[in-house]
């Protein structure tokens, strides 16, 4: 499992707690632990980048409820 997976199911392990504590937003999570928190999934893979190469971090959705943690969500590198 890819260490982005590995934070996904950790993202999905902990959903309860985080959408509680952030509400809606959109986190950064790389290594089991949240980067940052931000209100739009750009500004989420922007201010992320600036401190972590793309395609470390996952950006995921949180807005209460499964349809959060459906999809998952990672930054890429396209160059």
């Amino acid at each position: 499992m890819t260490p982005q997976a590995q934070d996904f199911q950790w993202f999905k392990e902990n959903y309860e707690i985080i959408s509680r504590k952030y509400g809606k937003s959109y986190v950064a999570i790389k290594n089991k632990k949240i980067l940052g928190v931000y209100p739009t999934y750009a500004d989420g893979v922007h201010e992320t980048e600036k401190v972590e190469p793309l395609g470390t971090f996952i950006i995921q959705h949180c807005n209460g409820d499964e349809s959060g943690y459906t999809d998952y969500i990672a930054s890429t590198n396209f160059m």
